[in-house]
């Protein structure tokens, strides 16, 4: 471990040098590299520092308890010992951590697909309320919130809602939020008062690039038609609802929410540029799969990974086995504690994996 942040440590340096070189400096697409790559590095390089400071000043510590001191230092000087010790192993912890294989999607934007599930009216209702939840806890990160294509319902649900969330580490926050949600609540299309359970399907995808999936428009192709409401009747007068098939795969993308037939083109290639690139990631995943140990959720659409029980105010992760009684916050946004908890089980299940691996 040592060696590795040693090395990493001197890329550091040699970058710090590269930025203040005049060669460097006169071509700004090596200089962003550069600064990328530094920035990149200065948060593992940062607590590498401190932990030399720690385990030197721990030596020292180690040495002074050898020799005789009067008893109000030596009792000081054991204070010292235990602080730095625990301050030491919380360092190699992170460490570990921060030297685990970064997931190249996690400084990515995100689109999020939202779809009802079973339950009918109140299943669409529930996909309003994850939007909802989503769109707050993107709020309260200052991430960028822009609707890419939706089908509302007559009563304000959703049968489908796609959106984009551009801001730092959007994915990174988010990608463990695939999955079946389930909610457990009196509906209010119920007249009886009895519980219903219905359910919604969320897809987290990360933002393909350009570069990362070129599209052959040969591959594509585009029918125009006009965008109609929650009922079903025309809500424009022009053909600017845009359909696109990509021939090579069937995967099939509508969009109508703008006025626009260009901005409604637009949209549908990002999406389907993302799934796209989700599909070659599932292919590639799909050939590790027997070395591969299945981490805190395989992300598959149909796996049932969380339910929202408002009777008992109850919001259960089946993956990690969290249950908080705090359902009021959670669907209100509040979503750190869970996310977090989240992190922390995939990182303790790539820690066990390396360890296996180092192991033999």
């Amino acid at each position: 471990m040592l060696e590795k942040l040693q090395a990493l440590e001197d890329k550091y340096e040699e970058l710090t040098r590269q930025m203040s070189d005049p060669e460097v400096l006169s071509d700004p697409d090596r200089y962003r590299k550069a600064a990328k790559a530094h920035s990149d590095l200065a948060e593992i390089v940062g607590k590498y520092r401190e932990y030399r400071r720690v385990t030197s000043d721990l030596k020292d510590a180690y040495k002074l308890r050898e020799e005789p001191q009067e008893e109000e230092f030596e009792a000081m000087l054991e204070e010292e010992i235990d602080s730095l010790e625990e301050a030491k192993e919380r360092l190699e912890k992170e460490l570990q951590i921060l030297l685990l294989p970064k997931d190249p999607n996690d400084e990515k934007n995100v689109i999020m697909e939202i779809r009802s599930g079973t339950g009918g009216e109140e299943a669409a209702l529930f996909a309003a309320d994850l939007f909802r939840m989503y769109s707050r806890y993107a709020e309260e990160k200052r991430w960028k919130i822009e609707i890419l294509s939706s089908s509302p319902t007559e009563l304000g649900g959703f049968k489908e809602v796609i959106f984009m969330l551009e801001g730092q580490g959007a994915y990174s926050r988010l990608k463990f939020e695939s999955g079946v949600h389930r909610v457990q609540r009196i509906p209010t299309t119920e007249a009886g008062g009895r519980i219903h359970t219905s359910t919604a399907t969320v897809a987290v995808l990360p933002e393909a690039e350009d570069v990362e999936v070129n599209i052959d428009p040969g591959d594509l192709k585009i029918d125009v038609y006009r965008s109609s409401g929650p009922g079903g009747q025309s809500v424009n007068t022009t053909d600017s609802a845009v359909r696109v098939t990509h021939l090579p795969t069937g995967l099939v993308v509508s969009c109508q929410d703008e006025k626009s037939q260009h901005k409604n083109k637009e949209k549908a290639l990002k999406i389907l540029r993302a799934r796209l690139l989700e599909k070659m990631q599932e292919e590639a995943l799909a050939k590790e799969a027997a070395t591969r140990r299945s981490q805190v959720g395989t992300g598959e659409r149909s796996e049932r990974i969380r339910t929202y029980n408002f009777p008992q105010g109850r919001v259960t992760d089946h993956r990690i086995g969290l249950t908080l009684y705090k359902l009021n916050l959670v669907i209100d946004g509040d979503l750190d504690e869970i996310i977090d908890a989240l992190i922390t089980a995939d990182q303790v299940e790539k820690l066990k994996e390396t360890a296996d691996v180092q192991n033999g």
